[in-house]
This record gives C-alpha cells, sequence and structure tokens, in this order.
C-alpha cells in the first residue's frame, strides 16, 4: 500500500506549478464568486458562494446566488433579512440546515465587523461563524482575503485519493487527517487562492467522478491511480447500506375559497424554518428490506395510507418524533371530528406518490385533500394559535410565491 507521501519530492514540488499553470489556460475565471483576478476582494461572496456549492454543483448554484445577490449584497442585508425572506430565497436548494447557518452566520459577522471594522481575518475567526468549517474557512482565507488557506473539500480529496493512491476509506478521521497533511503540502504559500480555485476546477471539469478526463491532466504523468489504471476505483469510501423508506400522507387542507394550510416547520430537523403542507406518518420500511416489492406493496394498501394507523399514535415515542406539534394538533381535531383526507385525483400524479430522496432515507409522500368549512377553519386555527404554531391559508400559487417550500412541496403542487 503506498504511504501518503510516496511520490518523489520532485512531483510534490512541482504539483502546484503544473497545476496552475493549467487553470491560467484552461480553468474557469468567470464565475460571478471568483476573486482571483481582484486586488480587492470580497470575502462575503465567497463565504456565502462556498456555503451554496457544499454539496451542491455550480450550475445549479449560479441562479440561487445571483438572486441572492441581488436581494441581499452585502452581509449586512443578508443579516437584517428576516427569515421567511431567506427560507424563500433558498428554497429548492437543499440542505436547508446551511440556510439556517448561513442567516446566523450573518449576523455573526455583523457584530464581528461592528465590533473590528473588519470581516475575520484569521482561520479560527472564520471557524467560529456558524455552518463554516475547516475547508470552508479555508477557501475564505484564500480566495475571500487573499491570505494562506487550504482547502479539502469532495473535489481536493478525489485528486490527491487518485494522484496518490491513497487506499484508506476517505470516510474515516484517519485518512482525512492524511489528506490534510498532503493538502497542506502541496499548498503554495503564495497564490493560495489561484491554487484553490484550480484544484476546485480540476475535481469539478477533469478529475470527475465518472470518466475522468486523464489525458487532458496537467498531473497525468506521475498519477498513481493512472498509471494503475483505477482511477475510478478512488477515492475509497465504505459501501452505504441500503436507506430506509418512509410514508407519509401530505394533508392538502383547504378551505372553501380554495386556500390552503401552511405549516412552519421547526427550526430543527428536516426542512427547518421552511412551509410545508401538515403530514401524516403512515411507517418506516428498513433499509436491509426495503426493496421495490415492498415499497409497491405499502402503496398498494390503500387502506393503509388513507387513514393515521392507531399504532402509531399510541406508540407515544414514534408518534412524538414523527409528527410536529402542529401536526399533532391537526391528527387529533381530524380525528376528533371524524374527518378523513381523500386520495387526489389519479389525474394529477398518474397514481404515483411523490418520492423525495434525503441523506438519510427516501421518503414516498402521498397527497390527500380534504375541504373544510368556515367553522371548522376558524375551530382548527384557535387551536394552533393558542399553541402558538406558525400556519397560512394560501393559495398554491401565493404559496409557492411568497413562501419558502422544500422541493418535495412544489412536486406536489405541480
Amino acid at each position: 500500500m503506498p504511504t501518503l507521501f510516496s511520490q518523489p519530492e520532485s512531483s510534490l514540488n512541482s504539483f502546484a506549478p503544473r497545476l496552475l499553470d493549467w487553470f491560467a489556460e484552461n480553468g474557469r475565471h468567470d464565475l460571478p464568486w471568483q476573486q482571483h483576478q481582484t486586488d480587492t476582494p470580497n470575502p462575503y461572496i465567497v463565504w456565502l458562494s462556498e456555503v451554496m456549492l457544499q454539496q451542491t454543483q455550480v450550475t445549479t448554484v449560479l441562479p440561487y446566488f445571483a438572486r441572492f445577490m441581488t436581494s441581499f449584497p452585502t452581509v449586512q442585508d443578508l443579516a437584517a433579512a428576516e427569515w421567511d425572506t431567506v427560507a424563500e430565497h433558498w428554497a429548492g436548494l437543499g440542505y436547508y440546515a446551511r440556510a439556517r447557518n448561513l442567516h446566523k452566520g450573518a449576523k455573526q459577522l455583523v457584530e464581528v465587523i461592528d465590533e473590528t471594522g473588519e470581516f475575520p481575518q484569521t482561520l479560527a475567526g472564520w471557524e467560529a461563524i456558524s455552518g463554516v468549517g475547516p475547508s470552508t474557512a479555508g477557501a475564505i482565507m484564500a480566495m475571500g482575503l487573499h491570505h494562506y488557506g487550504v482547502i479539502c473539500d469532495g473535489n481536493v480529496k478525489r485528486v490527491l485519493t487518485r494522484w496518490a493512491a491513497i487506499d484508506g476509506d476517505i470516510t474515516k478521521s484517519a485518512t482525512t487527517k492524511d489528506l490534510w497533511v498532503l493538502a497542506e503540502r502541496l499548498t503554495p504559500t503564495e497564490s493560495s487562492g489561484l491554487f484553490a480555485q484550480a484544484m476546485m476546477d480540476m475535481g469539478a471539469t477533469l478529475c470527475t467522478r465518472s470518466k475522468p478526463a486523464c489525458l487532458l491532466c496537467p498531473l497525468k504523468e506521475d498519477c498513481l491511480a493512472h498509471a494503475q489504471g483505477r482511477e475510478t476505483d478512488y477515492p475509497v469510501k465504505a459501501k452505504k447500506q441500503p436507506k430506509p423508506s418512509k410514508f407519509s400522507n401530505a394533508l392538502l387542507i383547504t378551505d372553501t375559497n380554495g386556500n390552503i394550510l401552511w405549516l412552519q416547520r421547526p427550526d430543527n430537523g428536516i426542512w427547518g424554518g421552511l412551509w410545508s403542507l401538515p403530514l401524516q406518518f403512515v411507517e418506516k420500511v428498513d433499509g436491509k428490506t426495503n426493496n421495490k416489492a415492498t415499497v409497491k406493496k405499502t402503496l398498494a394498501n390503500d387502506d393503509k395510507l388513507s387513514n393515521m394507523p392507531n399504532d402509531v399514535r399510541s406508540n407515544e415515542k414514534v408518534y412524538e418524533a414523527e409528527f410536529t406539534t402542529a401536526e399533532q394538533i391537526i391528527n387529533e381535531w381530524l380525528i376528533k371530528n371524524k374527518l378523513v383526507a381523500k386520495s387526489v385525483s389519479n389525474t394529477l400524479l398518474d397514481d404515483a406518490p411523490i418520492k423525495h430522496s434525503l441523506t438519510h432515507f427516501h421518503w414516498y409522500l402521498t397527497p390527500r385533500k380534504l375541504t373544510i368549512d368556515a367553522t371548522q377553519v376558524t375551530e382548527l386555527n384557535q387551536k394552533l394559535a393558542a399553541a402558538e404554531m406558525e400556519f397560512k391559508w394560501l393559495t398554491e400559487q401565493k404559496a409557492q410565491d411568497s413562501l419558502g417550500l422544500p422541493r418535495a412541496m412544489v412536486k406536489i403542487l405541480e
């Protein structure tokens, strides 16, 4: 097994010059957050872009970044914005904890600026900001401030594990530590911002997950994975266990004017701070036994999906874990009034639920509709208001125009 520095000293020393020469000719130089061509870098836009780019591709981020910059051109604008406005701008970008941390981080940065007159100037200063880890902090230092900074994100790890044939599981802390040591060894003291951008571009455009363009790579002569013909064997990652599936009803509770009930999700948990239809948990299917036949059988059991099973309500721990407080209030009210949401017309969804895949499970959401009269609306409103729940009655269009909706909710409306 190759050691971390199995590459000769000449290769280690020439890594950065070769990469920078390639970047000057072939790299991306027109991304709106890039700062390598300015003498007065703006750490705000680098921080914003780095948070957005976590686990998200550039093409997806570009329109969101443009929208954020139009509405929040400075960190002070972002910090002063209402959460609902920020959430609406972020909706559809996914991994919503990033948005909560972004908004919180903006407030923290404004406090630092008010106290010191400038953005944080140290790695530790940036790592103290919500949602900013070592690689993001290094990117901001290198690209947003033109100071020395080292990055070791997913793209960098892929390039380095292939070039040095590092066989350790990249999900393990020992391998991560080795990769940081190598990244620090290769990052030049001068132009670390250019180097960081070049490494990102290398991973995004040449050293891709599948079908890497090795013939165009400036590092191919001493890339150990390429020499072995094993490029796609790296990075090494333990095989993931199959994801479990969760089944829920998405309740379209509508008044006689066509307005739909929307709930704001709790700050913690999935879709924190965003707006959602009330959800009714049905069941979970373990990932080990989860397969197409099991999913099909569960979905085919229309009686089971049409009502919340009594055993869910009787299992207090499951009930509290799977239903928000507002959803518990709604479910108890529906049961008390013997109200049942009916299946949505097949013309809307071709008799298929919405499948929404999250990091740890697949979520099957089955829309079910219920219209209630004015008296019932008033009674339900009073119960939600008494519990200090955030809710709104809006049409489909107004909800999409004014609320931060998770992509799964938009799928249901579409």
